[in-house]
């Protein structure tokens, strides 16, 4: 980081399973973010087309009625979706590091998409476990999906919800020099007062403890659970009470713990700003590196493979040669 960024964290209801209104909606916040003077702007984990909470509220028999609206409206890195988002992010001139749900073939991924302030998608990264029920629905990344890129705002990075709850995962983020972290959430609303693990408390602790780990400043923008989300989702009161209004705990952190934004209230939809100041990463790192001046070498190490892992791998062609001609010695008649 050369100098101070301001970056904004999105707090608001996706367009549940509504692709081409969440990118609209997606389109309109960050004219906004941009508005507000931001450089990035950050979405929360698969903002579009919302986080499938069907799959914490009943049997994956149940489920399926959602499973091929959920698939038809997630979005391909590669299609007119993208492209809209990425020239708004050019039109404005602001970063954007996008949660969404990625449709490959027949596959869902919950990917991370940063795109630069010039439109260029830099990259797509994608969970490499999704938590629990979660893989009933999506896939898993691999070593390729650790990812920091340079760019003109400083070394971006970016994780998804309980990623931040995988120590050698964030170890190895840490290791790449992370100045600015996007942590990507849903909202924190299912199962409050019954699972502490879900909680808001663990959840923007977990935020807290990434920022201090590894001495960078953590943008972590989340969803809202309204209306919108209990008409689709909840059928019966159990399931209202299972998954709760409200949610919405986007926070931004410094690198020594700082809280840089105030927050907006659990239920309100909004953008929190902040203006990231490096100097704070000088003064963190000067009393804990973990991955440089405060590490262990001779005693601890991580063996990472960043190595993308196809699931085809085609044999080379055999090479094409001449065919053989085997030479036999003259024959001589007889005397």
């Amino acid at each position: 980081m050369q100098g101070e960024v301001r970056v904004a964290a999105v707090q608001a209801e996706p367009a549940w399973l509504d692709l081409d209104t969440g990118v609209d909606q997606a389109i309109d916040l960050i004219g906004r973010a941009a508005g507000g003077g931001a450089q990035l702007v950050a979405f929360g984990e698969t903002f579009i087309p919302g986080y499938p909470w069907w799959i914490w509220l009943d049997s994956p028999a149940a489920g399926m009625a959602y499973v091929p609206r959920y698939a038809q409206n997630s979005m391909t890195r590669d299609g007119v979706e993208m492209q809209r988002i990425a020239d708004a992010a050019a039109r404005h001139g602001v970063h954007v590091v996008l949660g969404f749900s990625e449709r490959a073939a027949g596959s869902l991924y919950m990917a991370q998409a940063f795109i630069s302030d010039t439109g260029e998608l830099i990259s797509v990264r994608r969970k490499l476990k999704p938590t629990h029920v979660e893989r009933t629905v999506f896939g898993e990344g691999d070593g390729s999906d650790l990812q920091v890129h340079d760019t003109p705002l400083g070394r971006l990075g970016g994780l998804n919800c309980w990623e931040h709850l995988q120590p050698l995962t964030k170890y190895a983020m840490y290791s790449m020099d992370e100045q600015i972290h996007v942590g990507a959430w849903p909202s924190f609303s299912i199962y409050r007062g019954a699972a502490r693990a879900l909680s808001p408390e663990v959840n923007t602790a977990a935020s807290l403890m990434y920022a201090v780990e590894g001495q960078t400043f953590v943008v972590a923008p989340t969803a809202v659970i309204g209306a919108a989300a209990h008409e689709l989702f909840c059928d019966t009161e159990a399931k209202r009470q299972l998954l709760q209004l409200g949610g919405g705990f986007a926070r931004i952190y410094g690198p020594e713990g700082s809280s840089l934004a105030e927050p907006l209230r659990e239920d309100e939809e909004g953008i929190l700003y902040a203006d990231l100041d490096p100097a704070l990463i000088a003064i963190a790192k000067s009393a804990a590196d973990p991955v440089g001046h405060y590490s262990r070498p001779d005693v601890l190490r991580l063996l990472v493979n960043r190595n993308p892992a196809p699931r085809v791998v085609e044999t080379p062609a055999p090479i094409a040669r001449e065919p053989e001609v085997e030479e036999f010695p003259p024959v001589t008649a007889p005397e």
